[in-house]
């Protein structure tokens, strides 16, 4: 019998394209190892370092170095579709951080591991995006799990984030286990773990019935860690338990890896079986839409209901999956970049309104708003009224984008559902504007103590869906790029 063949070890040219994570990765040993000799005062140094290696890199991706390619033995892929959704990952981490500063330094929660944790996390979706293997989107996964877990837990002395966090870890877990056991199956119907191997078998029209379950159970897997219907219970909880800027990187960034992940599995993966997963994820829409918006109405903690509005956003984005096709692809990638960019303002409104003793997340807590500060109740509305899809918000153009995907995919009934559940969003969202403009504020309203900067951050935010409502058409151009 010959020898096994052994793969060659790979050299540093082959290397290239992970260059942007391998920085990343180094500048979170170099900051871990930093944080060993700062003491309390200085640990804005790390917080700042991590702020610059979350720029720089983008700015790697943007401007190409590393080249596109694979690597790891095909496990990594680098292309364009990867690079957008990196960039896009990127700043919305490296816009978090900037609101996550001043609200755990203010209550004395900051921890030089917030930073590392981050970046980690940030690195793991990286690799979830450019999976080329079963093995890369259960590493980059994970990654982006286990930081996450930490981060919800990162005020020890708080029994409400505690709880969420071991919600989140034994949820996340059954989630993980769904999504493990379907690519089991999936092994054991192509005999392969690389995507492009499991396309060419199920073109061959191999697989059966074994490969049909296993995409039926990846599919549970990745509604689960986006969140949607009816595999969401562990979202609200999470975001009200946990402090409101961790919740607001846990709601932003990693939207857009898993996404990724879905359009690697499902389309570069099992692309052959289609028909039968866009009806899976427009049912999986259709629950997500309802349950999210009528779960949402009814609620006064804002945290919770951004929640629940999170669960109908996903019915959104899964319904530009469903139309299937580059088309319905490029469009759930816009509205994926465009809620990453939305919730990033949404939490930071109650980040810029709190502070230390008031968390500023009831509904009530805005009444009155536009009498004390116009300015602020100006930006928190352009917030709510990108998240309810108003135009000329950019919120308005994501919807459209998947309204018409769904269209083109023949799902006109879904379509339907999707305008339906739209006006149906809007009251919830109209409710805080009601509440800024029309609502007298309390006697004991708290004051606005938050800092300039971070006011400054927040008003580039909320306005920056403005710019993005009136200038979408280059991002959507560029979403279509990726898969033209």
């Amino acid at each position: 019998m010959p020898p096994p063949m052994i793969a060659p070890m790979p050299t540093a040219a082959d290397l290239m394209p992970l260059l942007p994570e391998m920085v990343l990765v180094g500048a979170a040993f170099v900051l871990l190892m930093l944080d060993l000799f700062l003491d309390e005062g200085r640990r804005i140094v790390t917080h700042a370092g991590a702020v610059v290696a979350l720029v720089v890199v983008a700015a790697m991706v943007v401007g190409g170095v590393g080249g596109d390619g694979t690597t790891l033995g095909g496990m990594f892929v680098r292309d364009t579709a990867a690079d957008v959704l990196k960039v896009a990952v990127l700043v919305t981490s490296a816009l978090s951080m900037l609101y996550l500063w001043p609200f755990l330094r203010a209550r004395e929660l900051y921890r030089g591991e917030v930073a590392v944790l981050v970046l980690f996390a940030t690195v793991g979706m990286m690799l979830l995006v450019s999976s080329g293997s079963l093995v890369m989107v259960y590493l980059g996964l994970e990654m982006v799990a286990l930081c996450s877990y930490a981060l919800v837990a990162i005020d020890r002395d708080s029994a409400l984030a505690s709880e969420s966090a071991i919600k989140y870890f034994v949820l996340g877990s059954l989630a993980s286990g769904l999504l493990l056991y379907g690519m089991s199956l999936v092994y054991g119907a192509t005999g392969s773990l690389d995507l492009s191997r499991i396309a060419s078998v199920i073109a061959d029209g191999q697989g059966g019935t074994m490969l049909l379950t296993g995409v039926v159970f990846m599919l549970a897997g990745v509604a689960f860690k986006f969140g949607g219907a009816p595999f969401h219970m562990w979202l609200p909880d999470v975001y009200t338990g946990a402090p409101t800027p961790i919740t607001q990187f846990i709601g932003s960034a990693p939207k857009l890896a898993s996404f990724g992940m879905a359009y690697r599995l499902f389309e570069v993966g099992a692309g052959g079986l289609d028909e039968k997963w866009r009806l899976l994820f427009a049912v999986v829409a259709v629950a997500s839409l309802a349950i999210g918006n009528l779960g949402a109405m009814v609620q006064s903690n804002l945290k919770r209901m951004l929640a629940y509005s999170t669960v109908s956003h996903v019915g959104f984005l899964f319904m530009g999956i469903a139309g299937g096709g580059a088309q319905g692809f490029a469009a759930a990638m816009f509205y994926a970049i465009s809620y990453a960019l939305m919730a990033v303002a949404a939490f930071g409104m109650i980040v810029v309104m709190s502070s230390r003793g008031f968390e500023a997340d009831l509904i009530d807590d805005y009444k009155g708003l536009n009498a004390r500060h116009p300015w602020l109740a100006g930006l928190v509305l352009c917030v709510m009224a990108s998240l309810a899809g108003l135009p000329p918000f950019l919120g308005f153009w994501a919807k459209l984008a998947v309204l018409r995907a769904a269209l083109d995919g023949g799902m006109m009934w879904l379509a339907l559902v999707g305008v339906v559940f739209a006006v149906v969003g809007a009251f919830y969202y109209l409710r805080v504007v009601k509440a800024m403009y029309f609502d007298t504020a309390d006697s004991d309203a708290q004051p606005v103590v938050s800092s300039r900067p971070l006011r400054i951050v927040f008003a580039v935010n909320a306005l920056g869906l403005l710019a993005l409502g009136l200038a979408w058409s280059p991002v959507m151009a560029w979403c279509q790029r990726a898969f033209a």
